[in-house]
């Protein structure tokens, strides 16, 4: 896949631009964005990453655009994972919900610029050393693992990591515990101080990279090209802040996404190490020689993924209907 410098920098932009519009847009003068905006600007960017997808099928063909689908919807069921996580830091600080649009924001852009740079990283690894794959494979499989584990007590482990990253900054920074509108910074008596929505911002940035790094192996095990990694990226982030207004209240009866997305990330782990077996090169395994081993298709890949997240879903949903239905009927 030829990807010129040029079409590099205009995507780029346009990314860009869609932030930056989405910002005084939306996001400048602070309220809390109805169901309605926010169900509209989510159809609208849902649509945007569709019709990329178009582009890339009629530039590159719809092998590349398969494997771009596949990252995309991917990584969209991530960032869903994410949005439970915000819900989690939001409620911790107490950010007030009219505030929430430009902290949101701004940890998504903060997040993309470093995927970026996990990205390139990454890209070089498999371009110089093929046995990069077994280590993605690996973790990826042991990620799926911990998910599972941590699922029943999601809220615990979450709040225990947001804990030490707010430690890790009131080390640096001089913090006060009351809020200046939408300020990161403030003065009190004189001295300038972070504000808690400063904290809440660094809190969301550093758990994005620890996001980053099972989603950023997830995605090369579905396309090896870098330009389809950071679009399928920067698309699934796109309309993340709308998502989190709109499903905020679904999030809790979503009980079996992190069982859905650790069945994800196994396969995707599972299908980099054959990957990985197929390009074989260390001389410790099959004596340096490719191994033959099946390939897992992109349409398998997509067939999966998909099914995963329909079939948690909708099991998550009436699940959730039933217990709540049972509360019902033994309330007094």
């Amino acid at each position: 896949m030829e990807v010129s410098a040029l079409v590099w920098t205009l995507t780029v932009l346009v990314i860009a631009g869609l932030f930056v519009f989405d910002f005084f847009s939306h996001v400048r003068v602070p309220h809390e964005p109805t169901l309605r905006e926010s169900g509209f600007w989510t159809v609208v960017y849902v649509v945007l990453a569709v019709l990329f997808g178009g582009v890339v099928w009629w530039r590159w063909g719809g092998a590349f655009a398969g494997e771009y689908y596949a990252g995309y919807v991917t990584e969209k069921a991530l960032s869903v994972d994410n949005l439970f996580v915000f819900v989690i830091i939001m409620t911790r600080f107490m950010v007030p919900r009219i505030h929430q649009q430009k902290v949101l924001l701004m940890g998504i852009v903060m997040a993309l610029v470093l995927r970026a740079g996990f990205i390139a990283v990454g890209a070089a690894a498999i371009s110089a050393f093929s046995w990069v794959f077994y280590l993605f494979g690996l973790f990826l499989i042991l990620t799926a693992v911990n998910l599972v584990r941590e699922s029943g007590e999601p809220v615990e482990h979450e709040r225990e990591r947001e804990g030490r990253i707010e430690r890790f900054a009131k080390r640096f920074l001089r913090t006060t515990d009351v809020y200046d509108g939408d300020r990161l910074l403030t003065r009190i008596d004189g001295r300038r101080m972070a504000t808690p929505l400063l904290l809440v911002l660094i809190v969301i940035g550093f758990t994005d990279v620890l996001f980053a790094l099972d989603s950023i192996p997830a995605i090369y095990g579905l396309t090896q090209e870098p330009y389809l990694v950071f679009a399928a990226n920067a698309f699934a982030l796109m309309g993340l802040r709308q998502l989190y207004f709109l499903i905020g209240g679904l999030l809790d009866k979503l009980i079996y996404l992190s069982y859905g997305l650790s069945f994800i990330l196994g396969f995707i782990g599972v299908k980099l190490v054959l990957h990985a077996l197929h390009e074989n090169e260390l001389p410790f395994v099959n004596g340096g020689e490719h191994v033959a081993v099946p390939a897992i298709s992109t349409g398998l890949s997509l067939a999966v993924i998909g099914g995963t997240l329909v079939l948690t879903t909708v099991a998550s949903l009436l699940v959730s209907r039933r217990r709540k239905a049972r509360g019902s009927s033994s309330t007094p």
